[in-house]
């Protein structure tokens, strides 16, 4: 018996070999090729264009038009999607296990039901599974269409007879393409059926969601390829143990780039937090050491989020240096600017910071606020009530401006902080009723300002 034809697939890029090697030729990682069987070569009309040609146009004759929007009905969905889905796009939502993907969009297609054609791809559950997620969700009367079913081939067909608004796909590392031989969930599988399933969503207009899997790094599984061929990557970020979770868009093509939207999770499912900066914020009765409020801004999104920082005698020779929700080298950097420019010194200390709720922030106009709070921890002295700070520190002890400034002042003012250290630059020409602005420019005069 003749002995099938294989080849060798990389499990982290995709690429193929012909025979096995230690090393991949494409992407350079080790004992990542993995035999799999060489599937027929198919027809060229499965990658025929999506449109017929047309003639060169030049760009300012190309008529601007705004993109119409499908609101979800959930306010804080619409806004991590730039305001609601996009016919003809796909958008393509990660997270753990158990976090909410599937609840938070059965609840968007239970709403959406009532006024378009929907369609709900159950590739994970059957049909009863999925029918008693949505009573406990209060969503069991809806008339949302729903098909259980992984073969792509299939699923395609219905989508074109019926031609829904919205198709949400759950998951994508289930389905499989019947062209092809290889397992669901395989690396040439999952590309498959994504691209087919992108094809098909610019073609007829429908939008598509599609759930995926993640790894244990906590990134998409499959090959990189996925997040490049969809139009909107949203991760859910929070703890399975915490009632809230973040969902925040690191791909956008049509909306703002790492916009977040805040859930607080129930037994009636996801519902949208009006106020997210009051979960960021302690209630502590009193001043506490090692806490500064930062006034940080999450894509169009002002918040103001609690920095806490323990600075604590080290007991071994090399201290340790561990950030939760803020960058970890970026801890280095504000002690060595700390030592040099205001003569703090913390090299026999370990340093610990934390963002409160579980949030992440990753710009760089959380440094003062890091830096204030490891200050007031070290010198155990709380900082004055009604403060909050932003501003980048430079490694020269600068402090440097950061954008939208104004739209921070105005969170701050409106959850009622009366003093605020700022960046120079981002002082109001203006003074602001009812607020004291302290502009600065140097790491010495924050310190001095702040106890001041």
């Amino acid at each position: 018996m003749a002995r099938a034809k294989v080849h060798h697939v990389c499990s982290e890029c995709g690429a193929s070999a012909a025979k096995w090697q230690g090393q991949c030729p494409q992407c350079g990682a080790w004992n990542t090729l993995e035999e799999a069987p060489l599937a027929e070569r198919v027809g060229a009309h499965r990658y025929e264009s999506l449109a017929p040609s047309h003639d060169v146009v030049t760009l300012d004759a190309v008529p601007a038009q705004d993109t119409a929007r499908i609101g979800t009905g959930i306010e804080e969905f619409d806004r991590v999607l730039g305001g609601g889905l996009v016919e003809g796009s796909v958008v393509l939502i990660g997270g753990d296990p158990g976090i909410g993907k599937s609840t938070l969009l059965l609840q968007a297609l239970a709403h959406l039901c009532a006024t378009r054609e929907v369609l709900y791809v159950a590739g994970e559950e059957s049909a009863s599974q999925v029918a008693l997620r949505a009573r406990r969700l209060g969503a069991g009367d809806a008339p949302l269409p729903l098909i259980a079913q992984t073969e792509l081939e299939r699923i395609a067909a219905t989508v074109r007879e019926r031609r829904p608004a919205v198709v949400v796909i759950d998951s994508i590392q289930t389905l499989y393409s019947a062209q092809l031989q290889s397992a669901p969930g395989s690396v040439a599988q999952v590309r498959e059926c994504a691209a087919q399933l992108t094809r098909l969503s610019k073609q007829i207009g429908t939008a598509m969601v599609m759930i995926g899997h993640v790894t244990k790094e906590g990134t998409l599984a499959g090959p990189r390829v996925l997040e490049h061929m969809v139009d909107t990557v949203l991760y859910f970020e929070g703890d399975t143990h915490s009632s809230h979770r973040l969902v925040r868009a690191f791909k956008n093509r049509f909306g703002a780039v790492n916009e977040l939207g805040v859930f607080a999770m129930t037994d009636r499912g996801l519902r949208g937090v009006a106020n997210p900066s009051a979960l960021f914020l302690s209630q502590h009765t009193g001043a506490v050491p090692g806490s500064c409020v930062l006034v940080t801004q999450e894509g169009t999104r002002p918040l103001l989020v609690e920095v806490q920082a323990l600075v604590d005698a080290a007991h071994v020779p090399n201290p340790r240096r561990l950030s939760v929700g803020l960058e970890q080298n970026r801890l280095a950097l504000l002690l060595a600017v700390l030592h040099r420019h205001a003569g703090i010194a913390c090299y026999d200390q370990d340093v610990f910071i934390n963002a409160v709720g579980g949030v992440r922030i990753g710009e760089p106009a959380a440094d003062l606020a890091v830096v204030l709070a490891i200050v007031s921890s070290l010198r155990n002295r709380a900082l004055p009530r009604g403060l909050a700070v932003f501003g980048e520190v430079g490694l020269a002890g600068e402090i440097r401006p950061a954008p939208r400034g104004q739209e921070r002042l105005r969170e701050a003012g409106k959850l009622g902080f009366s003093r605020l250290l700022i960046p120079r630059a981002n002082a109001p020409r203006r003074p602001v009723e009812g607020v004291e602005i302290v502009g600065l420019e140097r790491i010495e005069q924050a310190l001095d300002a702040a106890w001041g």
